[in-house]
């Protein structure tokens, strides 16, 4: 069954059918609300009430992009409602040099024991919420550059261009707070 035929079936009174875009979508929404939010209770929050609201607004889905793409665009201005964040405008709470001057002190642990995942996730925290996003949508979730500019509101060329300066963010930090050999990164 595709999800526009389980779509129908929620409007058609089967709220039940609802179920399976909640265990499908939810750990990306998660995921999307917890870099926008910065902590998980709030990203918690932003994403019971999102789905609470992709519930009420079913009827309004149309099929022209995918099921996952609406429900991450109601996901991502839920967050930035609550938390009152401008995405795209300068760093987070602190500056680079900030993070840099923290990383120093915080990362002196043993890298040849951490994973590569956590690696990343430590360089995606210390970067702008908006930029992480990015990068999370694109390579951990595979949506295309089409499909974020839908989620996130922006248009094509300006998502490339953020991607890319987000790519060029990223090195630059994984190279300031490790040791990009001791990692496996290339």
């Amino acid at each position: 069954m595709n999800e526009n035929q389980r779509v129908q079936q929620v409007l058609s009174g089967n709220t039940s059918a609802f179920a399976y875009f909640v265990e499908t979508y939810q750990d990306m929404a998660i995921t999307i609300a917890h870099r926008i939010c910065g902590n998980m209770q709030d990203a918690e929050d932003v994403v019971q009430e999102s789905y609470v609201k992709a519930y009420r607004n079913l009827h309004t889905f149309r099929s022209e992009s995918k099921f996952s793409t609406w429900l991450y665009r109601i996901v991502y201005n839920t967050a930035i409602t609550q938390t009152k964040t401008r995405m795209w405008m300068g760093m987070q709470e602190t500056g680079i040099e900030d993070a840099y001057d923290r990383g120093e002190n915080t990362l002196e642990i043993n890298l040849e024991e951490m994973d590569r995942r956590e690696v990343v996730s430590e360089v995606l925290q210390r970067m702008p919420k908006g930029d992480a996003l990015l990068l999370t949508l694109y390579y951990m979730e595979d949506n295309p550059v089409k499909e974020i500019a839908k989620i996130t509101g922006l248009n094509e060329p300006n998502v490339k261009v953020k991607l890319f300066r987000a790519r060029k963010m990223f090195k630059e930090l994984l190279a300031e707070c490790y040791s990009v050999e001791d990692v496996g990164f290339s």
